[in-house]
């Protein structure tokens, strides 16, 4: 594993080339995530309905016609707004890791991987309970704990995967 610096990097970061990655690995870290869940699902059907992203955005008061906002494909409704929560999500945290990494190393410590973990704590074990989104931690089955947390560091390092080559190859570009 490589060692990071502590001090922040004193080389010139390529703002759009960070941010561009980002967003591409933040599209392709969500599709992974999504698969992830439909192999491992965190939580059962009726703790479900609603996922918590449309839990959510119940809570923030989201009208209706666009809370159930689908599109049809290969026969099935698909969740507009739902898809928009996990890709903005998925794209903000993947821009953020991209930019904090060009400017302190230690954040790419262990490839996304505890970085992911952290988004996952911070998420599903105190704002998300706190907000009463979901259940209260010790209240959650450790099904979804497992699911969730090793979710998000797969989640992680693909955007650390895919973030790394793309930057140095967009940054080469320009």
């Amino acid at each position: 594993m490589a060692k990071y610096k502590s001090k922040p990097n004193k080389h010139k970061t390529n703002m759009s080339a960070a941010i561009e990655a980002g967003l591409i690995a933040g599209v392709i870290s969500g599709m992974v995530k999504i698969g992830w869940e439909a192999l491992l699902p965190p939580r059962t059907p009726e703790r479900d309905n609603p996922n918590p992203p449309q839990h959510l955005l119940e809570q923030l008061r989201l009208p209706p016609r666009l809370l159930n906002a689908s599109y049809t494909y290969s026969k099935q409704q698909m969740p507009i707004a739902g898809f928009l929560m996990h890709f903005g999500f998925s794209t903000t945290f993947a821009v953020a890791y991209a930019l904090a990494g060009q400017r302190l190393p230690k954040v790419k410590a262990g490839h996304g991987v505890i970085f992911g973990l952290g988004v996952w704590a911070a998420y599903h074990l105190y704002l998300l309970p706190k907000m009463h989104t979901i259940p209260a931690a010790k209240d959650q089955p450790l099904a979804e704990h497992l699911s969730e947390s090793f979710g998000h560091a797969v989640w992680m390092w693909t955007n650390d995967v895919f973030i790394s080559q793309l930057y140095q190859t967009l940054n080469h570009k320009q």
